[in-house]
């Protein structure tokens, strides 16, 4: 049965993370993501962590959508759809009247069609340049 709940241990987002190829580091540095995040929801399938996603927003006008993964063998099944909306519709709830709130995400490569899907532009675009990012690697 596939639940969708608030809570993910930091091996289990790690998992998710390695599951799709992306970068590890240390524990302690993806369990403070975690604690630090605005909103989180894991979708299980029984026991099993086979998705999240992390909202990250100030609660001002900047929110970032952060890490939506889902387990290559439940890909393709509505699930990321879902934790896309499940982060807007938390920031449509908490928002303020009369607040504007630009959310913003980086697209892992090739899946900009699925989040244009939910109004975002793709950039860069005529009024805006390409998003950018820098990992900071620190030695131990």
């Amino acid at each position: 049965m596939i639940n969708y709940v608030g809570d993910i241990t930091a091996q289990e987002y790690m998992e998710l993370r390695r599951k799709v190829g992306w970068c590890e580091f240390p524990l302690e540095e993806a369990q403070a993501g975690l604690d630090n995040a605005y909103m989180i929801r894991c979708v299980r399938d029984g026991e099993k962590a086979i998705g999240v996603v992390r909202l990250l927003w100030d609660g001002g006008y900047i929110a970032f959508l952060s890490d939506v993964i889902v387990d290559p063998e439940y890909q393709g099944q509505g699930i990321g759809r879902k934790l896309v909306e499940n982060c807007i519709d938390r920031i449509k709830a908490d928002a303020k009247p009369g607040y504007k709130v630009k959310m913003c995400l980086m697209a892992a490569k090739g899946k900009e069609p699925f989040y244009k899907k939910f109004g975002f532009d793709e950039r860069p675009n005529e009024k805006l340049g390409a998003g950018m990012d820098q990992w900071l690697i620190f030695e131990e």
